[in-house]
């Protein structure tokens, strides 16, 4: 028996199997892509969005696009550990337009052996609005751009709360800049300064973001795998949290994300973990024909 006779075939069948996987694959990823970006009028570009700092809505929206969030994380710190609940709902009352109202909560528990007294006070941190305008989308570059501005109405804490109700604002304008690179990779910068203003003290307290996310979806899918690398910068410390995530899709418009968080450079912060479950009531997918 000669074995060139009996290697030779397997080869050409494990070679054929692996070329119509991949084109399988490529398939799945053209499809879905087309039902994101040509399907639909005005243009758009399928991107990855990062799960902690998120986006004011998709860029690139489309009028009626809408989608809640609900997020619970947890931070451990060195006298005590936070919790940080939210609800966010966000919508695109036109093209290209988003729009975000947004309530975060932090409660606190102190470890074995710190006072009470010296945690802080559970709160309601803010009344935070916001919008996003895509300015720039290019399919054939894959390439989207945006600015945005955050307004946060800071709130006084929960044993204090009323007196004063707004014990502050921060201003946070923003620009995001986005590349998908070939059908699964994709990156965003999101970047800007936060300005805190104190109205008691009128004292202002400002310091810069820059946010970089890179991230690898699942071919015919809206499932991701990536990372964010959330960055702080003021005159005189730098701090950074790189935050591995994934992304599954429990349901066509139900999406739940897990991230991980890994301080390099704080001080008084240690290992966290969130979760956010996005509700996209508006979400349809496309049927398309074999």
């Amino acid at each position: 028996m000669n074995i060139k006779n009996i290697v030779v075939p397997i080869l050409l069948l494990a070679s054929s199997t692996y070329i119509f996987a991949q084109t399988e694959e490529a398939k799945k990823d053209s499809l879905y892509i087309l039902e994101v970006e040509d399907l639909k009028e005005p243009g758009k570009v399928l991107h990855a969005e990062p799960l902690y700092i998120d986006l004011i809505r998709d860029l690139g929206a489309r009028k009626g696009e809408s989608e809640w969030n609900f997020g619970l994380g947890l931070t451990d710190n060195l006298r005590f550990d936070s919790y940080e609940a939210l609800v966010e709902y966000e919508w695109a009352p036109i093209d290209r337009l988003g729009l975000e109202v947004e309530l975060p909560f932090t409660f606190y528990s102190p470890l074995n052996g710190v006072a009470k007294d010296s945690v802080p006070s559970n709160q309601l941190n803010s009344i935070k609005l916001a919008a996003q305008w895509s300015f720039f989308v290019n399919e054939s570059m894959a390439t989207s751009m945006a600015i945005g501005y955050i307004n946060e109405f800071e709130l006084s804490d929960f044993e204090n709360f009323g007196k004063p109700l707004i014990k502050g604002n921060v201003y946070n304008p923003f620009l995001v800049v986005a590349k998908r690179w070939g059908n699964n990779f994709h990156s965003l910068i999101y970047t800007g300064p936060m300005i805190e203003q104190n109205f008691k003290t009128s004292d202002f307290k400002a310091d810069y973001h820059i946010n970089t996310n890179f991230h690898y979806m699942i071919s015919g899918t809206r499932n991701f795998i990536g990372v964010e690398f959330n960055k702080i910068m003021d005159k005189k410390d730098f701090d950074m949290t790189i935050r591995p995530q994934m992304r599954i899709g429990i349901a066509d418009n139900l999406l739940i994300g897990i991230v991980a968080g890994v301080p390099v450079s704080r001080e008084n912060e240690r290992f966290s973990s969130f979760v956010r479950l996005i509700w996209e009531p508006t979400h349809k997918i496309v049927k398309h024909p074999r």
